[in-house]
């Protein structure tokens, strides 16, 4: 057993797929021995539908409130956690009296509604991925606080991801930047090795599966790399970090095209929806080493199992055992020397 011990979390959109019926992940995840789920939009939004056997829309927050309450119960009964609502996506740096600005607020209310009903204090907010947002550090902080300060009033928490495919906060500083810009108590990081690693070491574009912008050999990447963990272990608070997500990724060959896909998603955007195993499991990244300099800030908060592999075709009880074993793994290897 690793001296490091930490609860454990999984992503509910982690395990089946959206079709699979809630309860089932809820059992898988539970057997397993983790502690709590972070609690997918989708994954509520399908149990709703089979609830009410009628389809339920994103923004009918009357009867995802309801849902919300069932799937409360159904955690209740398998002793988990709702850890976070996730994933809130593309609020930020939105014109002023923009009808993006509009929906981005009202979608906050409705997303604070459900939080309510569900009985978690946090709410994930990955870094907008449009492209025609704000580039200014004010705009993008003030939406920020003024989402913290809507989630103060219910003592709810913003956990802030960089997103490695966003326009504006690609890396754990720059969200991190922002985070301190925002200048809330109730604001702070999801961090992630994927996005971490994505963002400023791997790339799924190239044949080497490393960034190679700009010329920059493999030893000077690592070394930049190195740099910029040391920087994270000795900058960010451990309170400043919320939680942290979990998974790897597979080098892609042949190489993803570098244009913006048919679906909007830049090519680190479809690397992350498909290709992320769990640590160990056939990927690159050094999901280790992010590990490690997370935990030298401090910080022994949760760590949650977020993965995307359109590889894995077990059973969802399967792969939550695999991932438990995955995770004991990490924390035998983040305090070898």
């Amino acid at each position: 057993m690793s001296p490091i011990q930490v609860p454990i979390c999984y992503a509910s959109c982690s395990i089946g797929t959206p079709e699979d019926p809630l309860p089932a992940k809820l059992n898988a995840i539970s057997a397993a021995g983790f502690d709590a789920i972070e609690l997918s939009m989708p994954d509520l939004l399908s149990f709703a539908n089979s609830h009410f056997k009628k389809e339920v829309g994103p923004k009918d927050y009357d009867d995802l409130c309801k849902a919300g309450k069932e799937v409360k119960k159904l955690c209740a009964e398998k002793k988990l956690k709702i850890l976070v609502l996730q994933p809130f996506a593309n609020f930020e740096g939105w014109a002023k009296d923009s009808e993006e600005r509009r929906d981005a607020f009202e979608r906050a209310e409705g997303w604070i509604r459900i939080m309510d009903a569900v009985g978690t204090d946090m709410l994930q907010v990955g870094s907008s991925d449009s492209p025609t947002i704000s580039g200014l550090t004010p705009d993008l902080a003030r939406d920020l606080a003024a989402l913290a300060d809507l989630l103060a009033e219910h003592s709810f928490r913003l956990a802030y991801e960089n997103w490695c495919w966003a326009t504006r906060a690609p890396t754990w500083r720059n969200a991190y930047d922002l985070v301190l810009a925002a200048d809330r108590p109730n604001i702070g990081l999801c961090l992630d090795t994927f996005q971490t690693a994505g963002s400023e070491w791997a790339d799924p574009t190239t044949a080497s599966g490393l960034i190679e912008d700009g010329g920059v050999t493999a030893e000077e990447l690592k070394g930049r790399f190195e740099k910029s963990l040391r920087e994270l272990r000795e900058v960010v608070p451990a309170e400043r970090i919320y939680f942290l997500q979990i998974s790897d990724a597979y080098r892609m060959q042949p190489p993803m095209e570098k244009e913006v896909g048919d679906d909007g998603l830049r090519p680190r955007g479809r690397w992350s929806h498909d290709w992320r195993p769990l640590p160990f499991d056939g990927g690159y990244l050094p999901v280790v080493d992010v590990a490690k300099a997370v935990l030298g800030t401090g910080f022994r908060g949760w760590f949650s199992t977020e993965v995307f592999d359109g590889k894995e075709k077990g059973r969802m009880g399967e792969v939550a055992e695999k991932a438990m074993r995955a995770h004991e793994r990490l924390m035998r290897e983040v305090v070898e020397v």
